[in-house]
């Protein structure tokens, strides 16, 4: 099955508004998101990927500055939000169909084995 890519792609297709529990409208809504601040233009550097790198590590540093810090559960929320949103529109950037691979990657890790490490419990390859 063909799923949208780019962010036209995703605006030209069904949109969706509202929480529905399906990744179709997370990704239309980031895809939204994207065309409405023009992040593809070359001159807006939204999809240049050192640049979105670079905002992960920030949105990822407020992410472990609200758990450090003990602040409420909804602004953990928050920050995890602005992660996976950061991530998603990283799929857009890149035209990558981000569900299909999330399954891909699932097959392979839930056959791995587990490990306990010093630090704590890691599933990956040694």
């Amino acid at each position: 099955m063909r799923r949208p890519l780019s962010v036209e792609e995703w605006i030209s297709s069904e949109k969706f508004v509202s929480p529905d529990g399906l990744w179709t409208s997370m990704m239309s809504r980031v895809a939204s998101f994207h065309h409405k601040h023009e992040f593809s233009k070359s001159e807006n550097k939204g999809h240049d990927m050192g640049y979105r790198i670079a905002l992960t590590v920030e949105e990822l540093g407020e992410f472990s500055a609200a758990i450090t810090k003990g602040k409420t559960i909804k602004a953990i929320s928050e920050e995890l939000s602005d992660l996976l949103i950061l991530i998603m529109g990283h799929a857009l950037a890149l035209e990558i169909d981000l569900e299909k691979e999330f399954h891909n990657k699932m097959n392979v890790i839930m056959k791995r084995k587990s490990k306990m490490t010093d630090l704590g419990i890691r599933v990956t390859e040694y």
